[in-house]
């Protein structure tokens, strides 16, 4: 399986650098992301993001929390550009799972990324109310279960298996905490991972060796206690 990278980030500035890197498949962003980089207006700063991705997948969520609403939102947001995945939470603040709005906004060729799904029966869930033609990103929260204590990979592996027979839904590891976790989803055959930016840069510094790693803790130890003038007298 070959995992695509996503950079996980709302920073125009950001974007506009790691839109050049290869290694970067497309984008995904949330209304957190948005504010973080200084957002005032959401469909303002959305379109300047566009003019950057033109070519790249990019997600855009929708922040209304009733059904009607969000249908609403995904179809403005959808008509914002071809690249454009409608980002839906699976269920609302109130726990009211997002089937309706899914199944209205996919029924439309809306391509949709179904985002802060924690369980396999999320994925089962999702998978009945979605057609088997249109794209659909499944985003299973791996860092935030793992946060809280919960195993986050049977989750992953029973999802990927339901995903299989729908040709057009790809499975998305999301909240990444650490580089290892790009190689923990290509192992377990996700479609895509999303991850911020310092994290891709590590991701580009894979393969030094056991040995390497160890002369340059040692030395970055070294370095501190000089520059804090260490002594034990």
């Amino acid at each position: 399986m070959n995992t695509k990278i996503f950079c996980d980030i709302a920073d125009i500035s950001l974007i506009k650098k790691f839109n050049k890197k290869k290694i970067v498949k497309g984008f995904t962003t949330n209304p957190s992301l948005m504010r973080k980089a200084g957002a005032k207006d959401y469909k303002s700063y959305s379109k300047q993001i566009l003019k950057i991705c033109r070519n790249k997948p990019i997600s855009f969520e929708v922040f209304a929390d009733d059904q009607y609403s969000m249908i609403e939102q995904g179809k403005k947001i959808n008509s914002w550009g071809k690249n454009v995945y409608v980002k839906v939470p699976v269920v609302n603040s109130k726990n009211k799972f997002s089937g309706y709005v899914i199944k209205e906004l996919n029924d439309k060729n809306i391509k949709l990324n179904i985002t802060a799904v924690y369980t396999a029966n999320q994925t089962a869930k999702i998978l009945k109310v979605i057609n088997k033609k249109t794209k659909v990103i499944i985003s299973i929260f791996a860092g935030r279960a793992g946060d809280t204590g919960k195993d986050p990979i049977p989750e992953f592996s029973k999802s990927i298996k339901l995903a299989k027979k729908f040709k057009n839904v790809e499975i998305l590891w999301a909240s990444v905490r650490e580089p290892y976790n790009y190689l923990q989803a290509k192992k377990l055959g996700c479609h895509i991972i999303t991850i911020p930016p310092t994290v891709i840069e590590k991701i580009e510094k894979f393969g030094k060796s056991f040995n390497q790693l160890t002369i340059e803790t040692v030395k970055a130890f070294l370095v501190d206690s000089k520059k804090s003038n260490f002594k034990i007298l």
